[in-house]
């Protein structure tokens, strides 16, 4: 039997927990039991949640030291300093060969141990900044939902914790397995830790003298870097230039990056065909939407789409 342990600490998110809970601790009729699952704390006792009220966890660190997958669902704050007491138990635990898992801020933690060090790692959009500025030898990808390295795992916001989880499950004990229990939890089966997290895109900057709001309100249009550098009257090398300078990246990519924002929006928001969103949004066809936009989101329109809409 796999024994899978969560390593808690005051405050602690409950749903964080209840991600890997649900996936490893859950007994379910008709469902075969690989896991065992149990909680630990640092100081065992009444641990304060986020939803107000305390959890008796009767572990304390010890439980690490028998325990084939350790998870920490959660750091907060993202600030708090890794306990050595900690530190030392999870790095007994890698050292011993028990993979180690986070959920969202959980990353804050293993970072600090130092074994993400010139290895990538992600974590809630949201916090993605300030996990490269606080931990410049990890590699942040911001824009996936998990990063599996077998040894050490790290996911996206607790949403992705859920797929991270499934994700082992199938690593473990196949994809029939893991579709079953995902069956059990009427979650979706399967999602490539690859596909983006549905952050909401930054609106585009006010820059450039107005051209960049200028080029967004003729995206439907047959626009092309030429007509960007005769709109903003200087030569396309001279625009390339300022572009890196003020973007940090060339016309073509932003306008093509500013099409499939806007495919985004409309995809949300409107029931228009993929073969009409594409016209709109300059990208002429859905065949030529379809490729970049699994290019960029690293999904399909129609998968995004139903990311979107409830049943």
């Amino acid at each position: 039997m796999h024994r899978v342990v969560a390593l808690v600490r005051p405050v602690q998110s409950t749903f964080e927990l209840g991600c890997a809970a649900e996936v490893f601790g859950l007994p379910r009729a008709g469902v075969p039991q690989h896991y065992e699952f149990e909680v630990c704390a640092e100081t065992p006792g009444p641990v304060p949640t986020t939803a107000g009220y305390a959890m008796s966890v009767s572990r304390g660190l010890a439980a690490l030291d028998s325990a084939d997958t350790v998870i920490i669902p959660g750091w907060a704050p993202v600030e708090a300093p890794l306990p050595p007491r900690v530190r030392r138990s999870l790095l007994r635990a890698h050292a011993r060969g028990a993979r180690l898992v986070t959920i969202c801020s959980g990353v804050f933690a293993l970072a600090r141990t130092g074994l993400l060090d010139g290895r990538s790692a992600t974590t809630h959009w949201g916090r993605a900044e300030q996990l490269r500025r606080e931990f410049p030898r990890v590699r942040v990808e911001p824009d996936v939902l998990y990063v599996d390295h077998g040894d050490v795992a790290t996911s996206a916001g607790a949403g992705a914790g859920i797929d991270l989880c499934l994700h082992l499950v199938r690593k473990d004990h196949g994809a029939a397995h893991a579709a079953l229990v995902a069956r059990h939890m009427v979650m979706p089966p399967h999602r490539e830790g690859g596909q983006v997290q549905f952050a909401p895109p930054p609106p585009p900057p006010d820059a450039l003298d107005g051209l960049l709001g200028w080029a967004g309100d003729r995206l439907g249009t047959a626009l092309s870097v030429g007509d960007l550098a005769a709109r903003a009257g200087v030569s396309p090398r001279t625009l390339a230039r300022r572009f890196a300078d003020q973007l940090g990246t060339s016309p073509g990519a932003w306008l093509l990056a500013r099409r499939v924002t806007e495919a985004r929006t409309l995809l949300e928001e409107t029931d228009l065909p993929v073969e009409a969103i594409a016209a709109r949004v300059g990208l002429v066809s859905a065949v030529n939407l379809r490729r970049r936009f699994r290019a960029q989101v690293g999904t399909t329109p129609g998968a995004y789409r139903r990311a979107f809409r409830t049943p």
